[in-house]
């Protein structure tokens, strides 16, 4: 599933703050070990529950079978018409992350265990088409990853253009079979009303089946989607045609 990727997914314990290291060193510590925490589910089956609300557009709510193998192997199923958000959902550490510069530390919380970075997106990463160079030059979005230093997971994650919220991603984990931290939900949130980045977003939410209604709406997109994770099967070996 590839799609625009302006979320990386980052994680460091408060320990290594005590080290002399640069943040760079520190930043690679930090995919290194949430790419090993991606990587202990090699393959798993899941069932997402979708909920979208956005104004002036309605859809039931759905629910879709998931298949993911890694490194990147995904199915999705559903009948009928749905919708997924594209940002950061199955999508690995270091996937992410390169599409991310100028990462730093710029806050940490000793007492709860969460560290805030901050990137500024590349914007060639983006499916996005810019009028000149001279608009290029000034889109400027970053984005700020919140992280539990202790599950090695995302708690939150927020993309900005200046002081403006753009998108802003909470997720939330449970323990499956006493191995593995998974999401048990996560809530996308939009927050777009501008003409000239709507177009940038629309694309940010894929129909599994069918055009992208949202093609046809006005300029604005403002809204949520509410994804729910149950049933998880993992490394139980999923075969390579399911896939085709």
């Amino acid at each position: 599933m590839r799609y625009t990727r302006i979320i990386l997914i980052l994680i460091i314990p408060i320990s290594l703050f005590s080290k002399k290291l640069g943040q760079h060193d520190d930043i690679e510590s930090i995919i290194e070990k949430t790419q090993k925490q991606f990587e202990k589910a090699s393959d798993y089956q899941v069932t997402m529950k979708i909920e979208l609300k956005v104004p002036g557009f309605r859809m039931p709510k759905k629910k879709y079978k998931v298949y993911f193998k890694q490194p990147n192997k995904l199915k999705i199923k559903s009948r009928g018409f749905g919708m997924l958000p594209k940002t950061g959902i199955f999508t690995s550490p270091i996937d992410n992350f390169d599409n991310l510069k100028n990462m730093r530390i710029v806050h940490s919380i000793n007492n709860d265990n969460k560290v805030h970075i901050k990137g500024d997106v590349i914007v060639d990463s983006l499916k996005l088409k810019m009028p000149n160079e001279y608009a290029k030059l000034g889109f400027k979005p970053s984005v700020t990853v919140v992280i539990d230093t202790i599950d090695w997971v995302i708690n939150n994650v927020v993309t900005e253009l200046d002081t403006l919220k753009l998108v802003e991603i909470t997720n939330e984990y449970q323990s499956v079979d006493d191995d593995f931290i998974m999401p048990s939900s996560s809530t996308v949130q939009y927050f777009i009303k501008d003409a000239k980045l709507s177009g940038w977003l629309k694309k940010d939410i894929t129909s599994i089946v069918g055009q992208n209604p949202l093609e046809k709406n006005s300029d604005m997109v403002e809204g949520k989607i509410s994804i729910v994770y149950e049933d998880y099967i993992i490394n139980r070996g999923i075969k390579d045609k399911i896939f085709d």
